[in-house]
């Protein structure tokens, strides 16, 4: 079975390379746009009221398959491999290729060389750019827009520590399907903060405990160390140490710090046991 999260195709057209793989009235090779708006909803249908799967980010790379004429496009996301429905006024054709990112929770961009200039927009951690120069304390992009360097670092730097990436996180809203500061869920919060320290990671929960790290014995999983991510069903959360995780829940509603011990017994109260523990 083809998972429809990650396979670009429907009964009426499918992504030309998986021809001979899946059944569909037609296929095509697609088109590649960039995401131009700060943070883009890609839904599980052409509508504002559908549910959001996912984000993608300004600077991402989309493969689009299908524009429906009514303000919304079908394709796939270069990145995580993710399939749905995007605004067709965040596409755009691929500029430079990225040189930089946003390292920071978040970040404003101005029109200017000055941090008192109404800024341009928000932007959030992982987002690609393409700097042209820096001036001053800035960094300045393709846009001219002008982001404080010090929330800025090159495309190929990478955090060390992918926990203390999350915990950067503590204090944002949940979001279903959120991967940014401005509201994030407990894969989403996974993925960025792994992705942000180099390595790759899908975008669900259960895509996730199905492909990262290897499955803890219950002696070993008895032993918590630090960014050892526990399952549940639906659900992941990332140890801190022996005795807390930081996770974004629906619980708090929020990314928060809290006592694995509590943490599990609640969880366990509410119906869901501890699926697996993987140690990255």
């Amino acid at each position: 079975m083809h998972d429809p999260r990650l396979t670009p195709a429907r009964g009426d057209l499918a992504a030309k390379y998986l021809e001979g793989k899946v059944k569909a009235a037609r296929f095509v090779v697609g088109e590649t746009f960039e995401i131009s708006e700060a943070i883009a909803p890609l839904r599980s249908a052409p509508s504002a009221d559908a549910g959001l799967s996912t984000q993608a980010l300004m600077g991402e790379r989309v493969t689009i398959y299908d524009r429906n004429g009514e303000g919304f496009a079908w394709g796939q996301l270069n990145g995580d491999g993710y399939v749905g429905w995007l605004p067709d006024r965040a596409l755009a054709k691929p500029g430079a290729a990225a040189t930089h990112k946003v390292t920071a929770i978040r970040t404003f961009a101005f029109p200017g060389p000055s941090i008192k200039l109404p800024p341009v927009d928000t932007l959030v951690m992982g987002t690609a750019l393409a700097v042209v120069r820096e001036e001053g304390g800035f960094a300045v992009t393709r846009q001219n827009w002008y982001l404080p360097r010090r929330h800025v670092g090159g495309i190929d730097e990478m955090a060390k520590d992918f926990v203390a990436v999350a915990e950067r996180f503590v204090g944002t809203p949940y979001l279903w399907g959120g991967k940014s500061s401005l509201g994030i869920d407990c894969s989403g919060l996974v993925q960025v903060a792994l992705t942000a320290a180099g390595t790759g990671c899908p975008r669900d929960s259960d895509m996730q405990r199905d492909s990262l790290g290897r499955a803890l014995d219950a002696a070993e999983a008895g032993r918590l160390q630090r960014g050892d991510l526990i399952f549940w069903n639906g659900h992941v959360a990332i140890s801190r140490n022996a005795d807390s995780i930081v996770h974004a829940n629906a619980h708090h509603m929020a990314t928060v710090i809290e006592n694995t011990r509590d943490a599990i017994a609640r969880i366990k109260a509410a119906g869901s046991e501890i699926l697996t523990i993987k140690r990255m």
